[in-house]
């Protein structure tokens, strides 16, 4: 008997959702003691967008980006099985932001839950929802990545506002029997980096009292030097992994999409691929790091550009520690028009 099919799980549309409000370098250099030059030199980023509307935060993001996807793609909410939803900044710490989407949108058939994973987030939630899809669980999930940085930024330390904005993005993944979709992927924590990059309260071990308030407890930290330590050769690795158990080459690697933190680190990636600079997707100068949202606003952005059969490594690393890389093939051409 003639062998089926293998089923694999192939993204068919993308969207995304920036604000409108932009936070320059210039804007930086009154708030803290910084300037365009030291920001660009470290870490790439001119600015970064800002949701400034108190009553919108990362469910509306979300839902926008999907909404986007979804147009593209012709097909209305009810035709989605599941939403996942990776973020560290929830609208509420229950119920999940997937849960508000799923009602913003109206895909009543739909069921799905958030994915905390930081940087990472995205690219776990790809493997979880590619794994649903091989299995024959669903058809069709709407993977999104959002996050919305700026409520956990403590505007006077430059180790951190400097480098995040607000940004969502989504990404249609559908059943395939044509070779294309996700491949492989590899994924990684090391817990002992935790405090490394963390934000302290607002969990069950230190609830929000007016003594972590006071104390600035709830704003992300990070100890710079050991995250850059970490994730320059952590997502690095990563993505030579990848290549090595797909045997994949400089050659026949299409595009790289890292995740967008800082341009030494990418830049370090891309050179232990062995990758040419013209193949690395960037946007981190115009949006800065969106935490999950960084690889799909990457796809967005870059939509235009990719051409069905094309080979795409997808790269991250976040807290936690938080890191792992996703090979797949583009399933269309360019930009589908919007329905």
């Amino acid at each position: 008997m003639p062998q089926a099919p293998r089923r694999t799980a192939a993204i068919t549309a993308v969207g995304a959702y920036l604000p409108e409000d932009r936070l320059t370098n210039a804007d930086l250099e009154k708030m803290v003691d910084t300037n365009d030059e030291w920001i660009r030199s470290r870490t790439g980023i001119v600015e970064r967008r800002i949701l400034r509307d108190p009553n919108k935060a990362t469910a509306f993001m979300a839902t926008r980006a999907a909404q986007e996807a979804l147009d593209k793609r012709g097909l209305s909410a009810e035709d989605v099985d599941v939403i996942l939803v990776a973020t560290i900044t929830p609208d509420m710490v229950f119920p999940a932001t997937a849960c508000l989407v799923q009602n913003n949108l109206g895909a009543s058939g739909a069921w799905g839950y958030d994915i905390s994973a930081a940087c990472s987030g995205f690219l776990y939630a790809l493997s979880t929802a590619t794994s649903m899809i091989e299995s024959g669980q669903a058809q069709r999930i709407l993977v999104i990545g959002g996050d919305t940085m700026s409520r956990i930024i403590d505007y006077t330390d430059r180790t951190t506002c400097v480098i995040f904005g607000d940004g969502a993005g989504a990404v249609l993944l559908e059943a395939n029997e044509e070779g294309y979709g996700v491949h492989d992927s590899v994924s990684y924590v090391d817990g002992s980096g935790a405090e490394s990059l963390c934000m302290e309260a607002g969990g069950s071990l230190r609830p929000a009292t007016h003594a972590t308030v006071e104390a600035g407890m709830h704003y992300a930290r990070q100890d710079g030097r050991a995250v850059f330590k970490r994730a320059v050769v952590g997502m690095a690795e990563a993505a030579a992994e990848i290549m090595e158990r797909n045997r994949l080459t400089a050659d026949n690697v299409d595009w790289l999409v890292p995740h967008q933190a800082n341009l030494r680190i990418i830049d370090a990636t891309r050179k232990r691929m062995d990758l040419p600079a013209e193949k690395v997707m960037l946007n981190i100068e115009r949006y800065g790091n969106t935490t999950a949202g960084t690889l799909p606003l990457c796809l967005w952005d870059w939509e235009s550009k990719l051409r069905k059969g094309d080979n795409i490594v997808l790269a991250a690393f976040g807290g936690g520690f938080t890191w792992g890389a996703t090979y797949l093939t583009w399933a269309y051409d360019g930009a589908p028009e919007a329905a």
